[in-house]
């Protein structure tokens, strides 16, 4: 079974036994609503998308879990920002309650984004109060119901969840960038927060064990998806997943390249290793809190 919200989100249900695993990928969507009026080149505003994030996770429902994507493009509205993470630059009016905006978004790239990147602006005007609302109430507040209705059904069916926040990130191979993270995947538990150590280290494991480079908690730490649904004491964990772009795609063409299906396999993979551990540790849970 399948769930839609038109322009907005879409979610896939299990199609196999479920297990208590939920994957979401907030920033892979590329329809561009007709209100954005964005002024800044097409191709410059869409490398901020995800592309192709939500086909890497796709086998997800097969294997018994949900998969959850959003519709409408991160630059229009980023759903992995809370709701008062807004530049005050960008607003026309009196917002009606207090900002706290973060680094980020101080350089234009918070819950509403201002630059396409650093000296390109999105738009040749501010935005009104309701304007920005408006898209709050039709994207942000849906994505973070759906996703937040799916974990707590899942918890409450199992007693447990793991959620997967799929991201990709730009390359910096061979760039000596301060702050590059020069890895093929970096995984993200908000320093140990939102997530059980293992669940983080099996990843990491299963990653590396396919070859490829990892790191943890370097620069892509997770935002506020993670640490909406992660809290670990409550047998709540979440975890976000960066994947270095170049490794599946062209980042200027936006054209998947020839590596996109080893990739996309390696994914696959990891989400059937999800599978056992899920199993696994639903097998000690319930030995260790029996009905």
């Amino acid at each position: 079974m399948s769930f839609e919200i038109p322009g907005v989100l879409w979610r896939r249900d299990p199609e196999a036994t479920e297990l208590p695993l939920v994957f979401d990928s907030p920033h892979s969507g590329s329809s561009y609503p007709e209100d954005f009026q964005f002024c800044c080149p097409l191709d410059v505003l869409r490398m901020a998308e995800d592309t192709y994030v939500d086909e890497l996770y796709s086998a997800a429902p097969a294997l018994g879990a949900t998969l959850i994507g959003a519709v409408f493009p991160r630059s229009y509205l980023d759903a992995n920002r809370a709701v008062d993470d807004l530049d005050s630059a960008l607003i026309d009016g009196t917002w009606p309650s207090p900002l706290a905006p973060s680094h980020k978004t101080r350089s234009g790239l918070g819950l509403v984004r201002r630059v396409a990147r650093p000296g390109i602006p999105i738009y040749d005007r501010k935005l009104r109060v309701d304007e920005i609302l408006a898209r709050l109430e039709r994207c942000h507040i849906p994505y973070h119901r759906v996703l937040d209705e799916t974990c707590q059904r899942v918890h409450r069916k199992f007693g447990v969840v793991w959620h997967v926040n799929c991201h990709s990130m730009p390359s910096q191979r061979g760039s000596a960038k301060r702050g590059g993270h020069c890895a093929d995947f970096v995984l993200g538990d908000r320093d140990g927060s939102t997530c059980e150590p293992e669940f983080t280290d099996f990843v990491g494991r299963e990653l590396r064990g396919r070859g490829y480079t990892v790191r943890i908690n370097e620069v892509y730490k997770g935002v506020e998806i993670v640490k909406r649904q992660g809290c670990p004491a409550m047998h709540r964990h979440s975890l976000q997943i960066e994947v270095d772009r170049a490794l599946y795609m062209d980042q200027k063409s936006l054209e998947k390249s020839s590596g996109f299906n080893q990739v996309q396999a390696d994914i696959t993979e990891l989400i059937d290793a999800l599978k056992s551990f899920a199993s696994a540790r639903l097998e000690v849970l319930q030995v260790e809190n029996p009905a």
